[in-house]
């Protein structure tokens, strides 16, 4: 089933008018929430666009992209680095049931906590493991009928797009310095089903055994 998810998926840019119900949003919120996490910290936010008026700035953000203004709905998919601070970290931790000095190892270890190398890494870190929560939410959409695309190409501290206008995204959604807005993701019901063939490079170019 979840394959058939993979296989089936697709970018869906044409929406109809039919608005999304909340329980179909909140289960696609939750498919985020539940991704897979490193060290289970959980360094993002979702902010849910449903106002117009964001949706046009965040459209022209993304160089006028239709999707984005046209979407029922567009969940900002944000990378918070100060889940990774000692306080945050250490209480998702502690949650866990971790003994003080395991704590104490893995808050203060290059390895474990990425922001010991400096904000770069840890902000490197969030992005991945936000990828997966996208990803998760993306398929979710997919099984409950609900179109979606990822849109990376906006103003952001990321593409180095427009500062004035990444600035004025990031006051509107009410983010702060350490946060990056990484990915729109927009929703909405196919306004027309559209047939699409999927390129994907072949097997043997992207699948290896114990080394390249």
């Amino acid at each position: 089933m979840v394959m058939n998810a993979v296989t089936t998926r697709k970018s869906v840019r044409n929406y109809s008018d039919r608005p999304i119900e909340d329980s179909v949003l909140n289960k696609i919120l939750e498919a985020g929430r539940f991704a897979p996490s490193w060290v289970n910290v959980q360094p993002w936010k979702f902010i849910v666009v449903k106002s117009q008026a964001t949706k046009d700035l965040l459209s022209e953000s993304a160089g006028g992209q239709k999707q984005v203004k046209n979407a029922q709905v567009v969940i900002c998919c944000v990378a918070d680095i100060q889940d990774w601070d000692k306080s945050r970290f250490g209480k998702v931790l502690e949650q866990r049931g971790l003994d003080n000095d395991t704590k104490n190892f893995m808050l203060e270890s290059k390895l474990y906590n990425p922001a010991n190398l400096g904000e770069f890494e840890a902000l490197m870190r969030s992005v991945e493991q936000l990828t997966y929560a996208v990803a998760y939410m993306t398929l979710e959409a997919h099984e409950l009928g609900v179109g979606a695309c990822i849109v990376g190409a906006f103003a952001n501290e990321l593409t180095k797009k427009d500062d004035e206008l990444a600035k004025k995204v990031k006051s509107v959604l009410g983010l702060n310095d350490k946060q990056v807005l990484v990915d729109l993701l927009t929703l909405g019901y196919e306004a027309e089903s559209v047939e699409i063939k999927k390129f994907r490079k072949p097997v043997e170019d992207v699948v290896f055994y114990e080394s390249l």
